[in-house]
């Protein structure tokens, strides 16, 4: 039985053995329960049962911090108690002793937009502290960036200690923008409770699918997915391949692709077909790396393997976390893959490069990875962590991050006003558990499945009282890198794509069709459209046939008398309309 099933019977046995409830009233004359709050309804049950002959029973809890409804929490348990016994006597121990004036004045006009709650006027004597910090950002990468150079200036200015950071997060997956900006100023991290971005299961089972893509000798891989989702090649199969290999001194990708070896191997025909399609998969994937862009591919591959759809089917909350990782290990190479076009663009007035591959992110991620070990014996660390593993922690900064509608209060609680005062509680417990500094940062746009989606500034943040925050400058935009990005450890990456498969490069030798004197000023963005006959510095006249992307991604194929057909990423395109 696990704890549900103890729960459950427990239930069953009270109401129908009147002897055994007999019993256990005489035997607990006095009933304690702390975290009341996080109670669920069996577990209720048990406790007015209990409590039923004696009504000596007492309860500690904060019904603003009920946070666990997903996990079977009832925050009525709480609310309602005063209906189950009338004579109910509530103490309210309303002084804070942990956060600032400003902290707890702002949690407060938080929580009181919620209906459903025990009215508190919570208070603490502790001294004024300083405003609430807002921290708005264009993108989510950027966002990383403010919130890694403040915890900079703050470790400069303050000399405060690593560990006295908190960053927390509505959902698992925005850990990773956090953890590569904490890279690159070379300040190092712990993820409470859970796995850094890159050594979760599921995003190391898709980038072994990448890598024995690019790379079909990559045994490591291969023994990770060969049946991973599940496919029907046991452990026994796959041993005896590797048996086999190594009797003729050859990598298993060549036994698995010889279906004579699969036979000699001991394996019936059942699984040696279901070796060869997983084989002719791999090889399929490997015909499109050098035509698909990194995140075609990529997509391509999450689902043409079923790794998606496994993970979608579960409909769990560790399911969903897995799926929404998924998602974000996409959104990190859409990213990567804009970011490459972009800095090919800057250099090159606009023009859009060759096309980005999936071998070129396996290289980023590499570096990334070869640099995710966690020393055990420095605990001078920045925690991070999701809100729900921050309750009951507290710390001297705390960094609220991903403050968007959508995301925080989370999309699918939206729907009833139970779920967003569930959210609202979330964010409470959050500001909470600040003692000196509280920073909430949001960022104006961000990936979601490839698309660059524009993002509103979370509700929460007006809710709290204008007169606890400041405003703080925004748009502090994260250095470029002209040539190549730098890995966490600061390390410049030199590319070096293997045969057959192209990388990004700086075209030097074009036609050159700048005019004399003075240049036009470019038209703005947002007035270009296809038909449009357009003037570039280099490329001279041309005529706009086709428009793709949004926002500061938008680009634009335009065909020029001179040098025929050339896409452009238009924030630095500098064309000017003249019909």
């Amino acid at each position: 039985m696990d704890f549900d099933d103890l729960l459950f019977n427990m239930n069953v046995l009270l109401r129908d053995f009147p002897d055994v409830l007999f019993k256990y009233q005489k035997k607990f004359r006095y009933i304690l329960v702390d975290e009341f709050q996080d109670t669920n309804y069996a577990q209720y049950l048990i406790t007015k049962k209990l409590a039923a002959d004696n009504e000596n029973i007492c309860v500690v809890g904060d019904d603003a911090q009920s946070i666990y409804a997903f996990r079977g929490a009832n925050i009525q348990n709480i609310l309602n108690l005063k209906h189950d016994y009338p004579e109910l006597r509530v103490f309210k121990l309303e002084q804070n002793y942990r956060s600032t004036q400003n902290i707890v004045n702002a949690a407060n006009s938080v929580i009181e937009k919620n209906k459903n709650q025990i009215q508190k006027d919570v208070w603490t004597s502790n001294t004024s502290g300083e405003k609430i910090a807002i921290l708005k950002a264009s993108t989510d990468s950027e966002e990383g960036f403010l919130v890694a150079d403040a915890i900079f200036k703050a470790k400069m200015n303050d000399h405060i200690k690593n560990s006295d950071v908190a960053i927390l997060y509505r959902t698992n997956a925005q850990s990773r923008t956090m953890e590569e900006a904490l890279r690159k100023q070379n300040i190092p991290y712990r993820i409470y409770g859970g796995l850094s971005f890159y050594q979760r299961k599921e995003i190391k089972d898709l980038l072994a699918y990448f890598r024995l893509t690019i790379n079909h000798r990559d045994e490591e891989a291969l023994n990770r997915i060969i049946n991973y989702p599940a496919r029907g090649i046991g452990k026994t199969s796959l041993e005896r391949l590797q048996v086999k290999a190594g009797e003729h001194n050859i990598n298993i990708w060549e036994v698995i692709n010889d279906q004579n070896l699969c036979k000699e191997a001991g394996l019936h025909s059942g699984a040696v077909n279901k070796i060869a399609n997983f084989a002719t998969m791999i090889k399929s994937f490997s015909t499109k790396v050098g035509s698909l862009s990194a995140y075609e591919l990529a997509k391509h591959i999450a689902g043409s393997t079923g790794i998606l759809r496994e993970l979608h089917e579960d409909r769990t909350p560790e399911g969903l976390s897995r799926y929404q990782n998924i998602e974000e290990l996409l959104n990190a190479i859409k990213d990567f893959s804009e970011k490459q076009i972009e800095m090919t663009a800057a250099e090159n007035e606009g023009e859009v490069g060759d096309l980005v591959t999936l071998d070129l992110f396996m290289q980023d991620v590499a570096l990334l990875t070869d640099a995710d070990t966690d020393d055990d014996n420095n605990k001078d660390k920045v925690q991070m962590m999701t809100i729900h593993s921050a309750k009951g922690l507290e710390f001297p900064y705390v960094f609220i991050v991903g403050m968007e509608e959508n995301l925080f209060p989370a999309m699918q609680s939206l729907h009833s006003r139970d779920d967003l005062e569930e959210e609202r509680r979330l964010f409470y417990v959050a500001v909470t558990r600040a003692e000196k500094r509280l920073t909430l940062s949001h960022s104006e746009s961000r990936y979601r499945w490839g698309n660059l989606t524009f993002c509103e500034p979370s509700r929460f943040i007006d809710d709290i009282d204008p007169s606890f925050i400041i405003q703080q400058a925004s748009h502090a935009r994260a250095p470029q890198y002209p040539h190549a990005p730098t890995s966490g450890m600061g390390i410049k990456k030199q590319y070096k794509p293997r045969p057959g498969i192209s990388k990004p490069t700086l075209k030097t030798n074009l036609p050159q069709q700048k005019q004399e004197g003075p240049q036009p000023e470019p038209s703005p963005v947002e007035e270009i459209t296809p038909g449009c006959i357009v003037q570039h510095q280099r490329f001279g006249k041309g005529e706009v046939i086709a428009m793709e992307g949004a926002g500061p991604n938008r680009k634009a194929t335009v065909e020029f008398a001179s040098v025929g057909r050339k896409q452009l990423l238009l924030k630095f395109a500098r064309l000017t309309i003249i019909s």
